[in-house]
């Protein structure tokens, strides 16, 4: 039997749109092991997604085309505390778990370049499935050769991020409706300017500096509106000197402090006021995914 686990993780980081993400100690863990009965069963998940559709398969079945040998009897069961559409990279964490039990049953034969090129060309772009592989805070792109590029940043020991999430999904498709079509050169300019000083500031522990980078003008103020709430919960962590952010197309909130007692103060004042979300202290992964054969 092969076991995968795979972090959540969490995009944007407001003014990294599509091309920066963390992964966090949310996981999702799936086995694979041969099927004596039929081609595929799965186990874990919804019946809806008991089927050939699933992602996880479907990143397994690429590794084997990619690899050109054919797609074995398979048993799949799926453990997830990553949950459905509320931009905290749920489809990205299933593929990535599907390419990683695929690659671990054919002797790892992938690099982890190779299954990220794989795993963009599946999902759209990098953002979520780079720290899915790599772990911690990536930036990632497909340049003007179709490779996909991929740094990694430090991320200061100090920081603590919280995921508040709201009880009530957000799909990417809706997400990308309410974006502008256009942006003026002054926005476009705010934005790269911004975002190289959050990656400098995530680094440093300058909070007070990250708070000043994460001022986005691509996403966040159209999918605000699409978050329930969302000026309450800013109105806390400002309160606090927490700095929020929207993960990945929402509805799920990162907010990032500087100190435990905050972050406490912060989850319990949340919890209060919305006892129906999930409000979660969780640590930046590091390490990425983990395949292993029991």
């Amino acid at each position: 039997m092969i076991k995968v686990t795979v972090p959540a993780t969490s995009a944007n980081l407001s003014v990294g749109f599509d091309c920066i993400g963390i992964a966090v100690t949310m996981h999702s863990t799936f086995t694979f092991s041969k099927n004596p009965d039929q081609q595929l069963s799965i186990s874990g998940c919804p019946v809806d997604f008991q089927n050939a559709d699933n992602l996880v398969y479907k990143g397994f079945k690429a590794v084997c085309d990619f690899l050109a040998v054919p797609v074995p009897a398979v048993k799949i069961n799926i453990q997830s505390d990553v949950p459905v559409s509320r931009g905290l990279g749920s489809s990205a964490v299933c593929i990535v778990g599907g390419l990683a039990g695929a690659n671990q049953w054919f002797d790892n034969q992938l690099s982890n370049e190779q299954l990220l090129a794989i795993a963009t060309k599946m999902e759209g772009h990098p953002d979520n499935v780079a720290p899915a592989i790599y772990g911690g805070l990536c930036m990632a792109f497909v340049d003007s050769n179709s490779q996909v590029q991929v740094v990694k940043y430090p991320v200061n020991d100090e920081y603590q991020f919280t995921a508040i999430i709201p009880n009530f999904k957000i799909s990417t498709a809706d997400a990308r409706r309410v974006l502008p079509a256009e942006m003026s050169y002054a926005d476009v300019t705010h934005q790269v300017s911004h975002s190289m000083l959050m990656t400098h500031a995530i680094s440093t522990g300058n909070i007070s500096q990250l708070g000043e980078a994460m001022d986005d003008r691509m996403h966040e103020p159209f999918r605000q509106k699409l978050i329930n709430h969302f000026d309450r919960v800013k109105a806390i962590c400002n309160q606090l000197a927490a700095v929020l952010y929207v993960s990945g197309s929402g509805s799920t909130m990162m907010a990032i402090t500087n100190a435990p007692d905050k972050q406490q103060q912060l989850r319990l004042t949340l919890e209060d006021e919305f006892p129906e979300w999930t409000v979660k202290a969780v640590k930046v992964d590091n390490d990425g995914f983990k395949s292993e054969v029991l």
